[in-house]
C-alpha cells in the first residue's frame, strides 16, 4: 500500500511538473520566436542603447518567470528522483508475491502486492514474470537533447536552416547519452566541411535538415549557442515516469 501511495504521488508530481513545462515552453517560444531575444540575448544594441525592436520590460518578466518556473522544476524532479529510487529499492527486497504453480498469488492480502516495481498483484490479475522483468528495464528514449538559444547572424547556422528555438533531436552520429559536449564537438571537427544530418523539433514537428560545420569568421563552426536537455523515460512495471533532467545552465558553442 505504501508504494502504491508513492507512485500515486509521483504520479502527482509528474503532473504538477508537465505544468510547469507547458508554461515554460510557451515562455520558451516567445522569446525565441524569430527576432525574438532568446533566453540569454542582449537586450541592448551594438551601440548600448536599449533594443527598439522588443518589450524590454515583457522580456525582462518572461524571464523572471521562466527562472522561477526553472526553480520549481528543479525542486519537483529531486522529489519525483528520490520516490523512483524508492520503488527500484523495492525491486531489491524479498518480499515480492510468489506465484504457485497454479497461477495463484500467495499470501493473505493480494491487493496491491507487488510482484515487481510499479505492478500490483492479485488473483485475477498476475503478469508474466518475462513481461513484467522487460517493463522494469530503464530505457533511455531518443528525444531532443538540446535547444537552439542564439543564431549569429551570417553563420553557417543560419545559412543552413536552423532556427532558434529548434529543439535538437539528432546531429549526425549524436542521439543524446552521456559525454555530449565532447561528442558534439568531435562531430563537427570530424564533420567540418561535409554535409551532416541533422533533425530537431520546430514547433512540435520534425524536421530534417542538412547543415555543413565550416570555418567563417565567427565562434565554432556553425555559429549558434545551445541548451543541453537531458531526458529519461523509466519503465517502472505498468507506470511509465517521464524523467527530465534539463541543465540550462550548461551552454554549448558549436
Amino acid at each position: 500500500m505504501v508504494a502504491t501511495n508513492l507512485k500515486a504521488e509521483t504520479t502527482n508530481l509528474m503532473d504538477k511538473r508537465s505544468g510547469l513545462e507547458v508554461e515554460m515552453n510557451v515562455i520558451i517560444e516567445r522569446l525565441c520566436q524569430p527576432g525574438g531575444p532568446g533566453l540569454s540575448g542582449n537586450l541592448v544594441d551594438s551601440e548600448g542603447f536599449p533594443r527598439s525592436d522588443i518589450d524590454i520590460q515583457t522580456v525582462r518578466a518572461d524571464r523572471h518567470r521562466l527562472a522561477e518556473l526553472r526553480n520549481d522544476h528543479k525542486d519537483i524532479t529531486e522529489k519525483i528522483d528520490q520516490n523512483i529510487q524508492i520503488l527500484h529499492s523495492a525491486r531489491l527486497t524479498p518480499t515480492f508475491a510468489s506465484i504457485t504453480p497454479s497461477g495463484d498469488v500467495d499470501g493473505s492480502n493480494n491487493e496491491g502486492t507487488f510482484v515487481s516495481v510499479g505492478a500490483s498483484a492479485s488473483s485475477n490479475n498476475v503478469l508474466p514474470r518475462d513481461t513484467i522483468s522487460a517493463m522494469d528495464m530503464d530505457v533511455v528514449v531518443s528525444r531532443p537533447f538540446a535547444m537552439v538559444d542564439e543564431i549569429t547572424e551570417a553563420s553557417p547556422a543560419a545559412e543552413d536552416g536552423i532556427q532558434l528555438g529548434d529543439q535538437i533531436v539528432k546531429f549526425g552520429n549524436v542521439e543524446s547519452g552521456d559525454n555530449l559536449l565532447p561528442r558534439l564537438a568531435a562531430e563537427a571537427q570530424t564533420n567540418q566541411g561535409c554535409a551532416v544530418h541533422m533533425v530537431v523539433l520546430r514547433h512540435g514537428a520534425v524536421v530534417n535538415l542538412t547543415v555543413t560545420p565550416r570555418v567563417w569568421q565567427g565562434r565554432g563552426l556553425l555559429g549558434y549557442v545551445t541548451y543541453l536537455i537531458f531526458v529519461k523515460v523509466i519503465h517502472l512495471g505498468l507506470l511509465e515516469l517521464t524523467y527530465p533532467l534539463i541543465c540550462y545552465e550548461k551552454l554549448f558553442f558549436c
